[in-house]
């Protein structure tokens, strides 16, 4: 080791000598020989040595980690977990920003408590990679990349507070199930890397925090904790008493409500009812009194659906399911014989395939109970959609408006793409066909969606490309024609953007502010209220105000917080709708009135990060009333931030 620690520092003073423009040909001699060294714990510790001079020397010179400040803590599981030269680099930045929060390194815009905070997060973030190698065996290896990440890990632990990292492990597990998405994955990955952490120091509070997301996923109820598997719950059951199955059923029913979560044990107990107590059903679901109605009105459509849909791997459908009956969904005419439809349709190859991977091979659930289990998410949970990490956020806003405002049409794509592997939609009166496209807006779509989206998303993604391309010669934003085309004819007609699509410079900007204040604000517009969603196009900046790209969001709606402010209240597809994106533009998924699943934001700060929106001419106000230092304020938040990249006529 004494050697190749030797070949590291020779290296490094190599390349801190070597002139500014020849930096980068002997940049790869410090990431060979520090690919070397953090194959071990010792070599781990050698690196951080050295890593208060790694940014004098010139380590990350001319590449993407040279701006600390431009660096976030979401994005280092990503390049660690790669086999490129960027797991190493970005292992030697965390060295680098742990010599900042040892006080061995000072750096002027990264102070020692933003260095702290920035690795505890990468910790709460990534533990799930201490874990894998911790489980693996002889027959199934770590490769190298994951040795050196585990190595990394494991060293930040040493160095750092677990109980910190404990507090931000509860901090993300709260924020992400506040949110209720439909897919859980990430939420129950980290409840369960954060088992290891209970013996680690941490306080009674945080340790009772994460018991109480673990026990929402696992066992939460007496019955269930008694037992040692399914099997025997199920057995349990059988001779429990009236009082004892409606304890049971209570008690899933409010961990489940309380957590956005639903342990497997809550499926077994649900079959159960549903085959011998089926009145004790509406407790396990925590009905309101309208949800009750609806399941008195359709009892056996509701037997049926827990029959073919309900099992411990579609756990999560039963919040879905109890949302959805309080939603009043059942009552809309389509509806029923479109799930009925389902039962029994029968399935391309291809869907079949696609949708395996959501069957356990010693489960019971047909493909058909997949769909159906898919489709009681998203009529119950329509704001709990996810576009996973796939750049398809028209297509996940797509079917969160249909499944609020379009039922009749989600059914219809629903079973045309899982009977035929293709739906159909028309476009100023011409039909276009996802099976006879190639290409969308993702080249490639990962499989970390819900079911209805696994289905769906496919062919919306080929067909809104193919919409917008058939607009690129008329001089304007295609979106003006799309939407509506797309999404339904209850988009407003009323369509504006800042940026001018010949020229490509932010044009009147004060008149795209001043028209949106007329029309949405309730001071301005005349008291107008915003019936349907409104389909917007926003800014995406990163935590410096700093332009990332565009995205695709939902208004939902506009009102008077507990505050009294008028905010914004939206739904964003993206999985983490608690971005901060710079200029103190934070959005809140909980404590200023937000319903379940929605993001909001102060009304100006909003409109600073948006470029387009639909609006009815007919519902408007004057914009010579809007204020000229309201325009002023958000002029200067989108000037300062994503407005560097344009230029303002």
């Amino acid at each position: 080791m004494t050697l190749l620690e030797n070949k590291f520092e020779s290296a490094l003073k190599t390349l801190e000598q070597a002139k500014p423009f020849a930096k980068s040909l002997y940049q790869t001699d410090i990431f060979h020989f520090a690919t070397d060294l953090a194959a071990t714990s010792e070599g781990v510790s050698i690196i951080f040595k050295y890593a208060h001079l790694f940014d004098q020397a010139g380590v990350f010179k001319d590449g993407e980690w040279e701006d600390l400040t431009k660096l976030q803590p979401q994005f280092v599981g990503g390049s660690l977990r790669v086999k490129t030269i960027y797991s190493i680099i970005e292992l030697l930045s965390e060295m680098r920003i742990l010599a900042i929060a040892k006080e061995t390194y000072k750096h002027e815009e990264f102070t020692a408590e933003d260095a702290s905070k920035f690795l505890n997060e990468v910790l709460a973030l990534n533990l799930d990679l201490l874990t894998l190698i911790e489980t693996q065996d002889e027959s199934n290896e770590p490769e190298d990349h994951e040795i050196r990440a585990f190595n990394l890990l494991s060293y930040l632990g040493q160095e750092l507070s677990f109980k910190a990292v404990a507090d931000q492990m509860v901090q993300e597990i709260e924020r992400l199930t506040v949110q209720r998405p439909i897919t859980t994955n990430r939420v129950l990955d980290m409840i369960q890397t954060s088992e290891q952490l209970k013996n680690s120091g941490i306080d009674d509070n945080t340790v009772g925090i994460l018991e109480k997301f673990g026990r929402a996923t696992n066992a939460p109820t007496p019955l269930s904790l008694e037992t040692s598997d399914q099997r025997e719950y199920r057995l349990r059951l059988e001779q429990a008493s009236e009082e004892e199955l409606i304890a049971e059923a209570k008690i899933f029913a409010d961990s489940m409500k309380e957590t956005g979560l639903v342990s497997p044990y809550h499926a077994v107990l649900i079959r159960f009812l549903n085959r011998k107590n089926h009145e004790i059903i509406p407790t396990a679901l925590a009905l309101t009194e309208k949800g009750i109605s609806g399941f008195n009105d359709h009892n056996k459509l509701i037997h049926d659906m827990i029959q073919i849909s309900i099992y411990p791997e579609t756990r999560q459908s039963i919040y879905g399911l109890g949302k959805m009956l309080d939603r009043g969904v059942l009552n809309i005419e389509p509806v029923i014989p479109g799930i009925r439809q389902l039962f029994e349709l029968p399935v391309h190859a291809e869907v079949r395939k696609a949708l395996s991977k959501f069957v356990d091979e010693q489960s019971g659930i047909s493909i058909n109970g997949v769909l159906v289990a898919g489709l009681i998410s998203v009529l119950g949970q329509p704001l709990g959609v996810g576009q996973g990490t796939n750049p398809i956020c028209q297509s996940a806003r797509a079917i969160s408006l249909w499944s609020q405002y379009d039922i009749e049409r989600l059914l219809s794509f629903i079973n045309s793409a899982a009977r035929d592997n293709g739906i159909e939609m028309t476009f100023e009166g011409e039909t276009i066909n996802s099976t006879l496209l190639i290409g969308g807006v993702a080249n490639e779509i990962n499989q970390d969606l819900d079911p209805i989206s696994v289905l769906l998303v496919p062919h919306l993604d080929k067909i809104y490309n193919e919409m917008m391309k058939r607009t690129l010669l008329r001089g304007e934003d295609g979106h003006k024609w799309v939407n509506r085309e797309f999404y339904g004819e209850w988009i407003p007609s009323g369509f504006i953007n800042a940026i001018d699509p010949f020229t490509l410079q932010v044009s009147n900007y004060s008149a795209f502010v001043k028209l949106f204040y007329a029309t949405h604000h309730p001071d301005y517009n005349e008291g107008y209220q915003l019936i349907y969603p409104n389909p917007v196009g926003i800014f995406i900046t990163n935590v410096h105000g700093e332009l990332l790209g565009l995205h695709a969001v939902s208004i939902q709606r506009i009102d008077k917080d507990p505050n009294n402010d008028i905010r914004i209240y939206f739904y964003n597809p993206n999985n983490d709708s608690t971005q901060n994106w710079g200029q103190g533009i934070k959005a809140s998924v909980s404590g200023f009135g937000e319903l379940e699943g929605e993001s909001s934001l102060p009304f100006h700060e909003f409109v600073a990060r948006m470029y387009a929106y639909h609006y009815n001419p007919y519902e408007q106000g004057d914009t010579f009333m809007v204020e000229d230092k309201l325009v002023e304020t958000v002029e200067t938040l989108a000037k300062d931030s994503w407005g560097k990249n344009y230029v303002w006529e």
